[in-house]
Order: structure tokens, then sequence, then C-alpha cells
């Protein structure tokens, strides 16, 4: 590859081991070729070198850079006067270093160099610390260059001042020769180099170079920490502000549902009021049987209509924390047989009982538990099937009573059996559906028994399931029948 063709070219330089030589995209370059390579947004032009040390690029102002693979290249034939004019954004970023001495030639010689080298990096310069100081209090740089021995504030102790101002600050410290005590101790001062006289123009720009880039990267992850925990914030105000509407909407929907609710109430008594009088009007007439049969779908119907309307009230009154337990001892076996009783003769169902020869005294509120079984067995009672029977069990387990209902559910259970299960749980009980091969389904009630001192030490606590009765509910074809009709 000729000159000619590499003008423009922009690469990575690379270092072949095994020819020792430098490429620059492919194209081996040879000493006395003009190149430019780029340093912090800037490309410094100059001529290929090569000494002991190995190849370098002979700048300008007759000043070697040393050259290393990775370091980004190009070209530089028929433009080697051309001027660096850097961008708006890049002299708005361009680094800003601050140069303490009280020599005056050092002062002079070291921004020269820096602006032939560098010359998008702003140097400014004092001669004492006191200034310096001056000069950190309303500027933020992007290192600090600074002589150690200088008359009154000295070196370290500016540097305890940088630390304390502008702690993300690399600070580079200026040595005499053969001061390695105080350049040791720069460096546990939190200095983050230092250069010996006399200075080493090579070794100073690396330094430099390296300083910048440190307290740029420390720049860029502070500034994505702010950004972070910002956005953080902003997340939870998000988050706290969809939590307080999310709020405002459920008690808007509690007190809608409540108000819906009560507002249904007057019209559903209205309704079963004029159908009663309906009955008295036409009791001594001697309706037909469609008229009866029709009555009496409307009374079950409002029936049904007031037992939801209950069930939403309580829900309500539940997600509200209105909710109010009358709690007490009651026989859960009498209230079992009573229900089961006079469901199996509603419907025409035979029922069998087995057992319930000793008392299962539980404390609950024995209206809400009533209503809660009536759901339940209302339920299993509907969807049992010709000649397939129904069981329930009461059982005794530790402070615990159980009831099992194990049907042939086809009927779904709707919002009144996520009612039972709140109220159920607000007797610190459990209600439970598991459902099996064949439309087979298990129900699981449990509710806390009734405590005292004089049972808490009997055999009660066993934690063994004791049955107490069972109860067994199936339908007949005649019955079935019947129903149908």
């Amino acid at each position: 590859m000729d000159n000619k063709n590499m003008q423009g070219v922009t690469a990575s330089l690379f270092y072949d081991d095994e020819r020792d030589c430098l490429l620059l995209d492919g194209h081996e370059l040879s000493r006395g070729e003009k190149i430019e390579i780029r340093v912090f947004g800037s490309w410094i032009p100059g001529q290929v070198s090569m000494d002991s040390a190995g190849w370098f690029l002979l700048t300008l102002d007759q000043v070697g850079i040393r050259l290393h693979t990775g370091l980004s290249a190009r070209s530089s034939d028929f433009r080697f006067s051309e001027p660096f004019a850097p961008s708006p954004d890049q002299d708005k970023h361009s680094p800003h270093i601050l140069l303490v001495d009280d020599d005056p030639a050092l002062l002079n010689a070291l921004p020269r160099m820096i602006s032939l080298r560098l010359p998008h990096i702003t140097v400014e310069t004092v001669c004492s610390s006191q200034a310096a100081l001056e000069q950190i209090a309303v500027t933020r740089y992007d290192t600090i260059i600074s002589d150690i021995r200088m008359p009154g504030m000295n070196g370290l102790e500016l540097l305890q001042k940088i630390q304390e101002f502008q702690s993300d600050t690399p600070t580079i410290l200026i040595t005499g020769h053969g001061e390695h005590n105080i350049a040791i101790q720069a460096l546990r001062g939190g200095a983050y180099d230092y250069i010996q006289k006399p200075i080493e123009r090579d070794n100073f720009v690396a330094a430099l170079l390296r300083a910048i880039q440190v307290c740029q990267l420390r720049r860029q992850v502070q500034e994505q920490q702010e950004e972070l925990e910002l956005y953080a914030r902003s997340l939870e105000r998000l988050v706290q502000q969809r939590t307080t509407e999310l709020a405002e909407a459920h008690t808007t929907k509690d007190k809608v549902v409540s108000l819906v609710s009560r507002e249904l109430k007057e019209p559903i008594q209205h309704l079963k009021d004029m159908t009663q009088m309906l009955r008295q009007k036409l009791g001594s007439n001697e309706p037909s049987e469609i008229v009866t049969r029709s009555f009496g779908d409307i009374e079950v119907s409002i029936a049904r209509t007031e037992l939801l309307l209950q069930e939403l009230l309580n829900a309500s009154d539940m997600e509200t924390q209105r909710f109010i337990l009358h709690r007490q001892r009651y026989d859960l076996l009498q209230l079992c047989r009573e229900i089961l009783e006079e469901k199996a003769e509603c419907a025409g169902l035979h029922l069998d009982c087995e057992g319930m020869n000793v008392s299962v005294a539980v404390d609950v509120d024995e209206e809400q538990i009533r209503q809660v079984l009536c759901m339940l067995f209302d339920n299993t009672c509907t969807s049992s099937l010709e000649c397939i029977p129904t069981t329930i069990t009461l059982q005794q387990a530790a402070y615990e009573a159980i009831i099992t209902i194990r049907d042939h559910g086809t009927q779904v259970m709707g919002a009144e059996f996520y009612v039972s299960r709140k109220i159920i749980e607000c007797h610190r009980g459990h209600l439970e559906v598991q459902h099996f091969p064949e439309g087979r389904r298990a129900l699981f009630i449990t509710l806390p028994l009734f405590c005292n001192a004089s049972n808490e030490e009997s055999d009660v606590v066993s934690p063994i399931p004791r049955t107490h009765a069972v109860w067994t509910i199936f339908r007949d074809a005649e019955n079935m029948l019947a129903s149908n009709v």
C-alpha cells in the first residue's frame, strides 16, 4: 500500500513482534513517514522515528511520543501543516488543568510544551499555593500539577486542601531528583502521581494524559450514579403515586359496592312483601298449580338474591375493615345436623347419619358460619348426581374442627365461595377445595375449637383426627324425576 492510498485512513496501530515493525491498517510504517495520532480528541502530527527503546512519533516541537498497539492514527502526508480546530462540543468538554509553581521558567516552559503536544488542553498557571486555593474555589479542574517545594504552603499541604475541595481531581506533584521519601509521602497523602526534576517530557505527558483520563472516568461514574439516583427517586415517586391512585380506586370501588348493595335491599324487600301479599290474596281462591309453582320460584329467586346481596355487603365490610364478628361457643355438630336435615327435606333427598354422640364446641359467629354452611350445603345438594352419594364428615384434630364435603360437584362456585372463604379466614380458619378425576371434588372447612382451662389438658389436643359424625346424602331416580317435574 502506497502513501497516497493511506491518506485519510484512520485505524489503530499494531506492533508486530515477529517482524519488529509497526503497522497501520496493514501498512508497514517506515522511519520518516508522516502520520498523526489521536490523543483526547486531538490529532497530533509528526514523523515516525525509532530508537533503542522502540518506535515513537517526533512532533513539530521535536518532542517524542511513544507509539504502541491500539493507538488511533492516520497518514498525514500533504496535510502536515493542517491546523487543529476543535469542534464546539470538544471545546466545551476540553480538559482544564492548573499548574502551581514558584519558578517562572517552569511556569513558561510547561504550558508551552503542553500546548504543542496537547493543543486541546487549557492550562492555567499560578505562582503560589494560596493563589491556587483561590482558583480551586471557583474552578473545577481535570488535573492539578504542583511543585512540592514552595515558600509558604508547600505542595503536600496544598494536596490536603485539594482533597477537601476537589477530592475527585487527580494531583501530580513535582519533586526534586532523588527525593523518594517525599514522593512516597505524596502518594500516601492522596497524590495521583509524581514527576521528578529534571522533567522528562514523554513521562510528563503520559502521566498527565493518564490523570486526565482517570478524572474524566470518575466524573462519568459520578454523573451516572447521580442519574441513577434521580431515576430511582423518580420511580419511587411514580410507584407511590400509582399506589395512592390504586388505593383511592379501591376505596371508591368499596364505596360503590356498599352503596349499591344497600340501595338494592329496599326493592328486594318490596318484591318480597308484594309476593307475600299476592300469595295471601290468592290463598282463598285456590290458585292453579302453575301460579303456585311460579310463586315458589319467585320466592326462591328473591331469597337467593337476598343471600347474594348480603354476601356482597359482607365482602365490602371485610375489605373496609367494618366486618365485626360476634364470637361465642357453639356446637358445630348440632349446627351441621340442623342445616343438613333442613336442606335434605326441602330438596327431597335421603340423609343417613352416623355418630353424633359428642359435642364439638367451636368459637365462632353462629350467624356467619350458618350462612357459609348453608351456601356450601346448597351447592352440594344442587349439584349432587343420581345414585352418587355426597359424604359430609365432621372431625376433630388438636384444636381444630374439620368439615369435609366429598361430592361430584357440577355447579360452579362463584362470588359466594369467595365471601365464604373470607368469613372463614376472619374466624382464623381455612376453606379449601380440591378437584379430582371424574368430576369428584372435596371441600375442607377448618375452624378453631372453643378452648378453656378445663379442656387444654385433656385429650382434645390429640393431633390424630377423630371422626364424630358422618352424613351421607343421595337421591334416587324417583326423587330425581320429581325434582325435574
